[in-house]
């Protein structure tokens, strides 16, 4: 006996096909939000406002001529070496992790003399996202780099 292909069959081949995709297409949306805890910018319309006072900032940084090198000592301490900055320069660097897993830490960052700062305490295991800004005076350089 053989049974015939019916319109209710190809009905329930359409019918599961498509429910695997949106299974799959909800569990990947669901682990992508559930595993990205950054925000880009809070709002975008706002953000494009300020978007020509950012630029304007960043030439007036750049024109102060410092530069700065993050990296993590060999005792796990955060280091920042500068060129270009004057004495009396402070440093603060605001850590970040890259997915928002961990909470944002605040250093005040020592000055060790020749344009050298460094933290008091290691960093956490991990990689982190380092925003340093350089203040002396009015002048002010921010940057952000990563530390592995």
């Amino acid at each position: 006996m053989t049974r015939h292909f019916t319109g209710w069959h190809m009905t329930a081949i359409l019918v599961i096909g498509f429910s695997v995709v949106v299974a799959v297409n909800m569990l990947m949306a669901t682990l992508a939000v559930g595993s990205f805890g950054g925000v880009v910018v809070e709002n975008s319309y706002v953000a494009s406002q300020n978007f020509n006072a950012w630029l304007e900032e960043a030439r007036e940084e750049n024109a102060l001529g410092w530069t700065a090198a993050v990296s993590r000592a060999g005792d796990g301490r955060l280091r920042v070496e500068t060129s270009g900055a004057p004495d009396g320069t402070q440093a603060i660097a605001e850590l970040r992790h890259p997915l928002g897993r961990e909470e944002t830490i605040t250093l005040l960052l020592r000055n060790e003399g020749t344009g050298e700062f460094i933290s008091a305490d290691p960093l956490p295991e991990g990689r982190w996202l380092v925003r340093l800004t350089l203040s002396h005076g009015t002048d002010q350089m921010r940057l952000e780099r990563p530390v592995g």
